[in-house]
């Protein structure tokens, strides 16, 4: 049987069109995704607020700690150093964790707590999600001091939002601050002894101008 064969000409310029289609095909994933990577060093520092200085757990030294900004289809990657007197997970609220919920972050449930002078990282995707959502200590008392913003963007930018682009964004944070031992209160509260409330709300870590010392 006499078998038939492209010209070399038309053979090599299907092979090279089939090239350039598989190349564009698998590096289109590669452009649209990106990873995002954070370090947090979780440690203790003094903070002044209604005129007091109050010893508080923190991340990289400031309240609230990071934002993380993201875009849809992103990987995560964070790098947690624990470097307070107590155990230690952060939870990244709202995220769902698709086939991955050891990143989670819930202590004695999706893993084991990172230990003082200990550390561990994170790694998730994030799909199918948008929205400003917000990370913490998944500890007791310690959520109120140890908590940042987590900023989920579009895939398709500024055209996916209702409404057009704003001139500004800032991320608002409304929290307490308490002259405590957080520690210590949330020990307290499992035992049903609840003593003391907030001395103050805040506003990204400050009191307003009401109180003394803002």
């Amino acid at each position: 049987m006499e078998s038939r064969s492209l010209p070399m000409a038309a053979a090599t310029s299907m092979s090279v069109a089939i090239a350039i289609v598989f190349l564009i095909y698998t590096a289109a994933p590669l452009g649209d995704a990106a990873s995002v990577e954070h370090t947090f060093i979780v440690n203790q520092t003094k903070m002044t607020r209604l005129c007091k200085a109050t010893q508080v757990t923190v991340v990289n030294g400031q309240l609230p700690g990071p934002t993380i900004e993201i875009t849809e289809g992103d990987t995560v990657t964070v790098h947690v150093i624990n470097r307070s007197p107590y155990n230690m997970t952060i939870h990244w609220h709202g995220v769902k964790q698709f086939r991955n919920c050891w990143a989670d972050g819930v202590p004695m449930l999706t893993q084991c707590p990172i230990l003082p002078n200990k550390n561990f990282t994170y790694q998730f995707n994030v799909v199918g999600q948008e929205g400003t959502l917000w990370w913490h200590a998944h500890v007791p008392g310690l959520r109120a001091t140890v908590h940042g913003a987590f900023i989920i963007r579009p895939r398709h930018g500024a055209e996916s939002y209702p409404f057009p682009q704003p001139h500004k964004e800032i991320p608002v944070i409304i929290g307490d601050w308490w002259e405590k031992d957080l520690a210590e209160m949330a020990r307290n509260m499992t035992k049903s002894i609840f003593l003391s409330y907030a001395s103050a709300s805040t506003i990204n870590g400050l009191v307003g101008d009401l109180f003394n010392c803002s």
